[in-house]
């Protein structure tokens, strides 16, 4: 069992650092009301008291209860907070691309991207540094949306999977609402993580780290842990590599 206190510790000291060393005394994030947001934001308000800033910023498909679970968490910790919706901007794109609205996906796209707008101009407004909320689990599965939310200038979090991010969210007190529901992104009504991806996050996330031990596929099934799972696993890791790397830029 790791020691999640003194992840808590290093992780606020490595915002610390990281955004001093970049010349900068402000953070900003987006708060969705999910876990990983959550955590990001208690971190990123015990790393500057003072020049923290979450943004929640609801869609058209946005729900109730994520913004309420958002507002929760920064009544309990006194966390600094704006909403801004996206949703006229989100309504315009809808008249400008044909069929957007016909996609789950592509609006899920959207709504990330929009997001990422506001962070990055609140950002340069203020003189912040964009903090990202994307767990380990999301990065090397693919599951985030590049020049969404996989931007950032700084990743407290990356380097965790995403069941160790429910053991650092108790470590830190996070309220019982967002550790008990489903893992969503909240990109459109009714989204699910673990219902998109077919599993749950403690069948891949065990996969995951024992690919990491370099496990053969036989060890791996010997667990008891699906066939179904280690392909998809494997499978996405290596089509979504390319959204953990800068663009290529070609050698002349």
């Amino acid at each position: 069992m790791r020691d999640f206190e003194t992840i808590a510790k290093k992780l606020v000291t490595f915002i610390q650092d990281e955004v001093t060393k970049r010349g900068f005394n402000a953070v900003v994030f987006g708060l969705s009301g999910g876990i990983d947001s959550a955590v990001v934001a208690r971190l990123c308000q015990l790393a500057f008291k003072k020049t923290h800033k979450a943004l929640m910023l609801p869609s058209n498909q946005s729900s109730k209860e994520s913004l309420q679970d958002a507002l929760e968490l920064c009544q309990k910790f006194g966390i600094a907070y704006e909403i801004l919706s996206i949703k006229e901007p989100q309504s315009a794109f809808l008249q400008t691309l044909p069929n957007i609205a016909q996609s789950q996906i592509r609006l899920g796209n959207l709504s990330a991207r929009l997001r990422m707008i506001c962070l990055y101009d609140y950002a340069f407004a203020k003189n912040a540094l964009v903090v990202g909320t994307s767990n380990k689990s999301e990065i090397l599965l693919g599951y985030g949306t590049i020049f969404g939310d996989l931007a950032c200038a700084i990743n407290p979090i990356g380097n965790l999977y995403k069941t160790e991010i429910y053991e650092l969210a108790k470590v830190l007190g996070i309220p019982q609402s967002i550790l008990q529901k489903p893992p969503s992104a909240d990109l459109y009504a009714g989204q699910s993580d673990e219902k998109e991806l077919g599993f749950s996050y403690a069948i891949l996330d065990r996969i995951m780290l024992l690919l990491h031990e370099e496990k053969d596929d036989a060890v791996i099934l010997k667990e008891g842990l699906p066939k179904e799972a280690l392909q998809l696993v494997k499978e996405r890791m290596q089509r979504f590599a390319f959204k953990q790397e800068m663009p290529k830029i070609a050698q002349i």
